[in-house]
């Protein structure tokens, strides 16, 4: 608490630029989403207070994340009701908290950086597609409560119909807004130390606001109800039309699992991925709790469930502008969700003068920013086994759904690891000079099932009279898959009169045992140490 209230000078302002940039992003990322723009601002709220009360993290921010908005979109449209979405996003986040406690924060580096990549590129892309017809003006009527599909064609079915009436007006906000944004991320404006402190997405706000208010004296400029951003009137709505819940009813649906499943494995990335950017930013390099943030970003969930708030995960943008505004530890976060609680119950009719064509600009940067054409140049220099699969998931993300992307993105990296292993099994320490001389290979530190093929095949292959060894001296891990295809191949070899040596299975076994040891050492080492630390913080308090 000492150091909270002591780093209040510099936390108390880094809040205003983070609420400043929160609120655009809140707001345009429930448009992206199909979702109330309440539900949004909520979400905000419960990401500052909730999940930055509970998480572990100094700098992270919380709250409503685009690289969810594609399974908003799609989820609620196969459920059919934003309540039955929210029991999954309440399911979500206690699968979350009990990854968390079974110290499920290791899961990121199980998925390849090249289908991670490829998701987030793949949901750039998608946001993008589904504001364009908002920044043309194609904006459907819509009620507060309650989430209604845009267009029976789908996203790809608005794009289509953009064009047959578009609004000029909005085009032309939408076009300024961007313009703007585009400005902003200049050299120019970010090394003018007055004009950087400035967000972007709150000046293409204000400027949306202005133009949209000079549709009174310009014609061109006059948008009609639906073309803004529209917050039920608190005072004349009930709790229940602000705070849907939950329908328990879907608790035995499968696709509401299905869902929640989803949105805790996607939400527990984002998170995860935002929490190592955070840690590489802050300026004292400190390290956060992975599991501890799990089971934060599970409980802001169960609430953002309860309440009716669109999905939450750390997200790097709000982050990022937290430490670049000097933000210090996590009291800014809290304070930023205070914030916006504070502009949704004392300034709504200025949150609803913000036309829909601003945020959709907002959202096209943002969707930008996600898959930016140096990030498919990247992918391209690493060599087609990372730029194959990441190409598949953002195909698959953009033209099926995120869980078949990121599954056919999973797909062809196995495939890719499949094949490598199949064609280098070993290493040749020692090639055959002359016929009957034998050939030495050893095998890897970790010889698994995956390795079955191919070294079944070179044993099969031996040409008759052949001598070959295998040394397994090396291998830590020797699966009994390949420690039976090695005999077996001892007796094919023996019958074609050739011989497999097999060498250094007690090096093997060595090696297995001290390498156990060698684990074992080091965790009871750190406990001791640990508990050493934890003995002298107390006594020194």
């Amino acid at each position: 608490m000492k150091n909270l209230l002591g780093s209040v000078k510099r936390d108390l302002p880094a809040s205003i630029v983070v609420f400043l940039v929160a609120v655009p992003l809140c707001l345009g990322i429930a448009l992206a989403s199909g979702a109330p723009p309440f539900a949004g601002l909520l979400a905000g709220v419960i990401g500052g207070i909730v999940v930055g009360a509970a998480s572990g993290s100094q700098l992270g921010v919380s709250g409503p994340a685009a690289g969810l908005a594609a399974i908003v979109l799609t989820s609620v449209a196969a459920l059919g009701s934003f309540q039955l979405f929210l029991l999954a996003v309440l399911l979500a986040g206690i699968i979350q908290f009990l990854m968390g406690l079974a110290r499920g924060g290791v899961i990121a580096y199980f998925f390849p950086s090249a289908v991670i990549k490829g998701m987030l590129a793949g949901i750039g892309i998608f946001i993008a597609l589904t504001q364009f017809p908002h920044a043309f003006g194609h904006d459907k009527e819509r009620v507060t409560d309650s989430v209604v599909p845009r267009a029976e064609g789908g996203v790809f079915g608005d794009l289509v119909n953009m064009f047959a009436a578009p609004h000029f007006g909005a085009l032309i906000i939408a076009a300024a807004c961007f313009a703007v944004l585009l400005l902003w991320e200049s050299p120019s404006i970010k090394r003018n130390k007055v004009l950087s402190m400035v967000p972007g997405p709150l000046l293409a706000v204000i400027i949306g606001i202005t133009l949209a208010a000079l549709g009174g004296i310009v014609p061109l400029l006059s948008l009609s109800a639906n073309h803004f951003v529209q917050l039920p009137d608190l005072a004349g709505v009930s709790l229940g039309s602000l705070f849907p819940g939950p329908d328990w009813s879907g608790i035995t649906n499968m696709q509401v699992w299905t869902t929640a499943l989803t949105l805790a494995l996607v939400a527990s990335l984002e998170t995860l991925l935002s929490v190592e950017a955070a840690d590489k930013l802050d300026p004292q390099k400190r390290e956060t709790p992975k599991n501890r943030e799990l089971m934060a970003q599970g409980f802001g969930n169960v609430v953002a469930g309860l309440l009716g708030a669109l999905p939450i995960t750390q997200v790097i943008v709000r982050s990022s502008a937290n430490v670049q505004s000097g933000g210090r530890t996590k009291l800014s976060a809290m304070l930023h969700g205070l914030w916006v609680m504070v502009a949704v119950l004392l300034f709504p009719a200025l949150l609803g003068m913000i036309p829909l064509a601003a945020l959709a600009a907002i959202l096209v940067q943002v969707g930008f920013k996600l898959a930016k054409p140096a990030l498919f140049e990247e992918m391209w220099q690493g060599g087609w086994t990372r730029f194959t699969p990441f190409l598949v998931t953002v195909l698959g993300v953009v033209f099926l759904d995120l869980l078949k992307g990121v599954g056919l993105g999973m797909a062809v990296a196995l495939f890719i690891i499949l094949r490598n292993n199949y064609k280098v099994p070993y290493h040749l320490l020692e090639r055959a000079v002359s016929p009957g001389e034998p050939v030495r290979i050893a095998l890897g530190e970790e010889a698994s099932f995956l390795n079955k093929a191919s070294i079944q095949r070179t044993l099969a292959d031996l040409p008759a009279g052949s001598h070959i060894i295998v040394d397994v001296s090396r291998t830590v891990r020797l699966d009994p898959d390949i420690h039976e295809i090695l005999t077996d191949g001892q007796t094919r070899a023996k019958n074609k009169g050739s011989i497999v040596e097999i060498i250094g299975l007690d090096e093997h076994r060595r090696h297995r045992v001290a390498a156990w040891m060698s684990v074992k050492h080091v965790r009871e080492t750190l406990h001791v140490v640990s508990s050493t630390t934890t003995t002298i913080n107390t006594s020194q308090q």
